[in-house]
């Protein structure tokens, strides 16, 4: 049977890249965007559609509006849901990231019951639902976060973004206990890298890799370690989560942890002498005069920089069988990408 898949957020960085592995394996896609007639949004998509035997849907909603999805998931087998906003880019974090990250959660997973054959539900959350500052694995006595552990610290004033994500999936946890008609599953990425399929992608992982390769942090790099993991990795693990019966609860995708100076010295092995990359770490007490030209607070800077991160991404490999790409991969192919497209 071809099963029928809605993906929300399916145009955007890790979305191109799950719906290209659905449709490969044969599935009927539906993808839903704001405006059918900007066609120039998914294009892409259509473009792989045609060289797979899988079936991309066009629908039309908004993330915002109530029932906006429910034409879009009656039918459907199972809910991918991606879409959510990842800017640090805003004016009111309630109103542009927190509100539109917990309601848009709400009128997805209420479409998927109201149609009444939605089985399975695939969400991204993220790491950031796991923790909010790098001091936290510190404050709490921990070597490492698993899946057991949710974010405390974030809020509406402090990293807001976070506190989005784990107010999300928080809300998503709540609305699957209350029915018994699908089962959530939930990924929780950390650092996004790897190219981009849309080719126009305006992801926040992009903007930070210009970043470095264009010099801005040529003087000194944070000591500010985060998870990385290929997208590829990312699509993938949302595939294997629809398809593995047994899959269950949160799994922490994370290839390696580094710091910003680690990650250069990956850029520079792989790309000799070609981009003014930093030079050194760069003191802290540095970063608390200067932090706010890389529009981060003091209080961030005081919260992260220095602060080791060990993620724990054995489940992961374990229950999914995710088998993570080489990170100089990630990297070669992400740069290489960016050059091509006249980025750097």
């Amino acid at each position: 049977m071809n099963k029928i898949v809605l993906v929300t957020g399916a145009t955007g960085y890790i979305g191109s890249w799950v719906t290209k592995y659905l449709l490969e394996k044969n599935y009927t896609v539906r993808i839903a965007v704001r405006s059918k007639t900007n066609t120039k949004k998914y294009q892409h998509l259509l473009d792989i559609a045609e060289k797979t035997n899988g079936k991309l849907e066009v629908f039309e909603a908004d993330l915002l509006k109530e029932n906006s999805y429910d034409e879009a998931a009656s039918g459907a087998d199972a809910v991918i849901h991606i879409a959510s906003p990842f800017t640090l880019r805003f004016k009111d974090a309630q109103r542009d990231l927190i509100e539109p990250a917990i309601n848009g959660t709400r009128n997805v997973l209420s479409a998927a019951t109201k149609s009444g054959t939605v089985k399975r539900i695939v969400l991204t959350s993220s790491v950031a639902a796991i923790y909010g500052d790098n001091v936290d694995m510190r404050n709490q006595g921990l070597n490492e976060f698993t899946e057991e552990h949710f974010n405390t610290t974030s809020s509406a004033t402090h990293q807001p973004y976070s506190f989005s994500k784990v107010s999300a999936e928080k809300e998503a946890w709540k609305i699957s206990k209350e029915q018994n008609q699908w089962k959530l599953v939930v990924i929780n990425p950390s650092f996004v890298m790897g190219p981009s399929l849309a080719n126009t992608s305006d992801s926040e992982s992009l903007n930070f890799v210009k970043e470095i390769l264009k010099g801005k942090l040529f003087f000194g790099a944070p000591d500010l370690t985060f998870g990385f993991v290929d997208v590829r990795d990312v699509a993938l693990a949302h595939v294997l989560a629809l398809e593995n019966e047994n899959a269950e609860g949160r799994h922490i995708l994370s290839k390696s942890e580094m710091n910003v100076m680690e990650l250069s010295k990956v850029i520079g092995k792989n790309f000799k002498g070609k981009y003014r990359l930093p030079l050194m770490m760069a003191p802290k007490p540095i970063l608390y005069m200067v932090g706010g030209l890389f529009g981060v607070t003091p209080k961030f800077v005081k919260l992260n920089v220095g602060y080791p991160l060990k993620l724990n991404s054995t489940k992961s490999r374990e229950s999914l069988g995710l088998k993570y790409t080489d990170f100089d991969e990630t990297v070669v192919d992400m740069v290489n990408q960016m050059h091509e497209l006249g980025i750097v």
